[in-house]
């Protein structure tokens, strides 16, 4: 059996289609005894992390070279524009990217996802369209009750709910300067029982090469929001729908405890059974309500001049 290209679509109404995935078949397994067929493949990103890549791009931006591996691939590239050269990002992480570049380890999939990071992005394909673009959430918000649902479990971290310090470190070897900026989030709602608020905060440090204050700073906030939106996550199961996705905001209500509020979903799993019918399975996650204050910069000094 060759390798094709296949949509899956979902009739909404029994009339209207919408495409679910497109992309390439992987593998195809016949069971001659149940009379069932297996088949398994990936979306369109699978050309991307299949192909090797030790192009430098040194003067060209990151919007550009997403553009330009997107056409490559027959993908419509939707990009919003940067104008950082990426030159720049590879000096601040020379010994990683080169060390991928030159030992032909880094896909074009690694070579846009370290660009996004970079740029505080979200980078996806959806159909033929490759997103590359500012972490955005969709407009439209679902209201969630646990009377509308199949199953609904509510988890929270209470090492992740403590008051949380992200510390970044940086040497800038042109100013010859070092610099730490620092970043904490502090619980508005703390719980865990008698003298949990007395606990110390968890301290994240990052150690990265010639960055600048900005830079630093800016990195440190995205590290903290990582980190917190981890403390409270809810997984529920209810019936099956085309609307939600990755990107999409549910706020939970009906629960009576903290964990009533605004989550944003980052999996959906969704399947389609004689049994069970068309269910489907969202785990979304977001942090209590914490106030978030900078330290400012701690400027080791500069060191001697050549």
């Amino acid at each position: 059996l060759s390798k094709m290209c296949n949509q899956v679509r979902f009739s909404v109404d029994g009339t209207s289609f919408q495409s679910l995935i497109q992309g390439l078949v992987d593998s195809v397994t016949i069971d001659p005894v149940s009379a069932s067929v297996c088949i398994e493949g990936r979306d369109l990103t699978a050309a991307l992390i299949e192909t090797r890549s030790q192009e430098a791009f040194a003067n060209r931006t990151s919007s550009e070279i997403a553009s330009l591996i997107a056409q490559r691939h027959g993908l419509t590239p939707t990009v919003t524009p940067t104008t950082t050269p990426i030159g720049r990002y590879y000096q601040n992480e020379h010994d990683r990217v080169t060390l991928g570049l030159f030992s032909r380890a880094i896909t074009e999939w690694d070579q846009l996802v370290f660009l996004a990071r970079q740029e505080g992005f979200d980078v996806f394909v959806q159909g033929t369209t490759l997103f590359f673009q500012p972490a955005l959430q969709a407009p439209d918000l679902r209201m969630l009750q646990p009377a509308d649902l199949l199953e609904l479990r509510l988890h929270r971290s209470l090492t992740l709910a403590r008051d949380i310090e992200v510390t970044v470190k940086s040497w800038n070897s042109r100013q010859k300067n070092a610099f730490t900026q620092t970043t904490k989030a502090a619980n508005s709602r703390p719980s865990g029982g008698a003298g949990y608020g007395a606990q110390k905060p968890q301290k994240y440090i990052l150690v990265r090469p010639n960055l600048t204050p900005d830079q630093a700073l800016q990195l440190a906030q995205r590290r903290l929001a990582e980190l917190t939106r981890h403390e409270r996550v809810i997984e529920a199961t209810l019936p099956g729908e085309l609307l939600l996705t990755p990107r999409s905001q549910i706020a939970l209500s009906g629960t009576g405890t903290d964990f009533d509020q605004t989550y944003f979903v980052d999996l959906i799993e969704r399947s389609i059974t004689p049994r069970g019918g068309f269910i489907q399975r969202i785990r979304a996650k977001n942090t209590s309500p914490r106030t978030e204050t900078t330290v400012p910069a701690d400027d080791a000094g500069t060191g001697p001049e050549d």
